[in-house]
């Protein structure tokens, strides 16, 4: 195994976080893909409490939960930094991934996956965090200004993974007349090399979860579906 290597799953937003923030810092690193459904003896060991993905291992000591991995990836490689130098814009930067995880990633899988009534509430609430994303955009190009940062890693949920439940599901609810900053946003940010060449395909990822559609939501923060795909999506 290399110095640095991640368990991870393809098809999981919270493993591509981790990728791509190695990838910024030029970090080299294997991938070491899990199947959720059977999480090896290794991944067990590394990460006996929650059991799931991902997990850094550096210097042969596990790193678990992808926003600790985060933040320890920033401080352990300083080249290109991730997260704002400046204390209260770090802090504003952990406040819209706290966001994007636990008020809008919710939001937006209740209002696509939930059942009929929790959908109807739910999508109010989706378009509500779509509006503050949107308005977080003004004036800049990406969240963290000119260059992608932790926020726009963070949302990258938002770029990929939502068009894809949305055509799975027949809805819309980025809708550039609504958002035109976050589709302009996700526009940008999929046209990023690094980007690009970390994330699965999109056909990929609509045809494996055409086949694992979960039809309701599981309540909870943190436990929407295809944050730690495949299925069946464990908890943060």
């Amino acid at each position: 195994m290399a110095e640095v290597a991640v368990y991870g799953a393809w098809a999981s937003p919270l493993s591509k976080r981790v990728e791509i923030a190695l990838k910024l810092k030029g970090v080299k690193f294997d991938v070491i893909e899990e199947d959720m459904s059977n999480p090896s003896r290794w991944l067990q060991n590394y990460n006996p409490i929650l059991k799931n993905v991902p997990v850094l291992i550096h210097e042969g000591d596990p790193v678990v939960d992808p926003n600790v991995i985060f933040e320890y990836i920033d401080e352990t490689w300083k080249v290109n930094p991730i997260f704002p130098q400046n204390p209260k814009d770090r802090a504003k930067a952990r406040f819209w991934i706290k966001f994007i995880d636990e008020k809008c990633v919710p939001a937006v899988m209740a209002a696509c996956w939930g059942r009929q009534m929790v959908q109807q509430m739910a999508t109010q609430d989706a378009f509500n965090c779509l509006k503050a994303l949107d308005d977080e955009l003004s004036g800049k190009k990406f969240f963290g200004g000119n260059n992608v940062g932790a926020v726009d890693i963070a949302a990258i949920f938002i770029a990929l993974w939502l068009g894809v439940i949305e055509e799975i599901n027949g809805v819309k609810l980025l809708k550039p007349e609504k958002f035109p900053l976050l589709a302009r946003w996700v526009n940008d940010i999929l046209s990023c090399s690094i980007i690009q060449e970390s994330l699965p395909p999109r056909d990929q990822l609509i045809s494996y979860h055409r086949t694992h559609n979960p039809n309701s939501f599981p309540p909870g923060p943190g436990n929407a579906p295809m944050m730690n795909a495949p299925f069946p999506f464990p908890p943060r």
